[in-house]
């Protein structure tokens, strides 16, 4: 199966050898954003409710790059810097996704990229 690759203009370029999205067949798989303002290369903030906004606004950019939306997604990955951060995570992503809601898996992680306190991986299908 030849891989179609998203390039969402406007967004932070990747930092590392992966492709921002990927699609599958009727699958677009999305690497883990993190809270980089594509306009200044920077994190967004140190606030984790700012940071969760930022990361699921750049999910969101190359989503809609491949022509998509948030209503697309099937399955999400939040990893977070800090489990007491899972509330107000968790009430950020909640402004996002509509019901139904995509399967989801939340996990604890020691490290991030950049020191970030939320990455978010997304699924979505056409």
């Amino acid at each position: 199966m030849a891989k179609q690759i998203v390039v969402a203009e406007g967004s932070s370029p990747p930092i590392g050898p992966y492709s921002l999205g990927v699609w599958a067949g009727d699958l677009l798989f999305v690497s883990g954003q993190t809270p980089i303002d594509p306009a200044t290369g920077t994190v967004a903030s140190d606030n984790v409710v700012e940071q969760a906004h930022q990361t699921i606004k750049n999910v969101r950019a190359i989503l809609e790059a491949a022509g998509l939306t948030l209503d697309n997604v099937v399955k999400a990955t939040v990893f977070i810097k800090n489990m007491n951060d899972f509330a107000a995570i968790n009430d950020v992503y909640a402004s996002y996704f509509q019901k139904p809601y995509p399967a989801r898996s939340c996990v604890e992680v020691a490290r991030l990229p950049r020191d970030v306190l939320v990455e978010i991986e997304v699924v979505a299908s056409r």
